[in-house]
């Protein structure tokens, strides 16, 4: 079986009061986190967000660029595009009807 790997390109809140998947952001999708833009922290609570979201285990999420900025962009592995885009508007409430 091949491993599918999907890439998905995000824009991240830092310091947030909640955390979650806000929606859209352009070609990216906007994310909330809690934790502060500082020492990584809010990099690994990106990640362990995307995981929850999508149901995989960390290590199944990896940051490829944006290390410090506020736009990034994940690799996840094991989960389809179509998946992807479905868990993520899901999570942020505008779960569309197939």
């Amino acid at each position: 079986m091949d491993a599918v790997l999907t890439r998905v390109r995000l824009r991240v809140a830092p310091g947030a009061t909640r955390a979650g998947v806000v929606g859209r952001h352009g070609d990216a999708w906007k994310v909330r986190v809690s934790a502060p833009a500082e020492g990584g922290r809010a990099n690994e609570a990106v990640v362990r967000l995307l995981a929850e979201t999508f149901g995989v285990p960390r290590t199944s999420v990896t940051l490829v660029s944006g290390h410090g900025a506020r736009d990034k962009i994940v690799d996840v592995a094991g989960v389809e595009r179509g998946d992807i885009e479905r868990r993520l508007a899901f999570a942020a409430g505008n779960e569309r009807p197939a």
